[in-house]
């Protein structure tokens, strides 16, 4: 049986040392862990899969913003990381987790405009992001455009540049 409980509930080092092995010790380099600089994690939307008494997986949300180039600014919800025991992946929890965290948006009125980087068929099949909005913007490193996903009815189709949103009520 797995248990989800909020990732603050988790040792942050459990945390860090699970998303090594999910992802590499380089991780830190990625464009996504550039747009997220400098803020923490949106407790609310953010969660530890616990199986056994073991930390198996784990999702984290993130407040960003769309600085549109006509001096808009737009705030939005960067899904993931999404991080599952290397031992655990293709086994359905990583999708379990994603539920969880759009679950929580949805019940606490954020899931107006949801971003994430990652497969266009999976997250578009499961939960309807796609790359219709995104063309316009820009993020502080390389991103592959098709990868670049959204999702709510707020999501801004402007060109713009993506980055932390320092000040968020959330």
């Amino acid at each position: 049986m797995t248990d989800f409980v909020p990732i603050n509930a988790i040792d942050p080092a459990a945390v860090e040392a699970l998303l090594d092995r999910a992802f590499g010790r380089d991780r830190h380099g990625r464009t996504a862990y550039r747009l997220r600089d400098g803020v923490e994690s949106i407790p609310d939307l953010s969660f530890a899969a616990i199986e056994g008494g073991v930390l198996a997986g784990t999702i984290q949300c993130w407040p960003i913003a769309l600085r549109g180039d006509d001096g808009s600014i737009h705030p939005l919800v960067l899904v993931g990381p999404v991080a599952v025991e290397p031992s655990r992946q293709r086994g359905g929890l990583g999708k379990e987790l994603v539920h969880q965290a759009l679950d929580a948006a949805l019940e606490l009125d954020l899931d107006g405009a949801m971003m994430l980087i990652g497969d266009p068929e999976y997250y578009g099949r499961f939960w309807g992001f796609s790359a219709a909005a995104t063309a316009g913007w820009r993020l502080p490193g390389p991103v592959e455009a098709h990868r670049l996903l959204a999702r709510g009815t707020n999501v801004p189709a402007i060109a713009g540049e993506l980055g932390p949103r320092v000040s968020v009520a959330v």
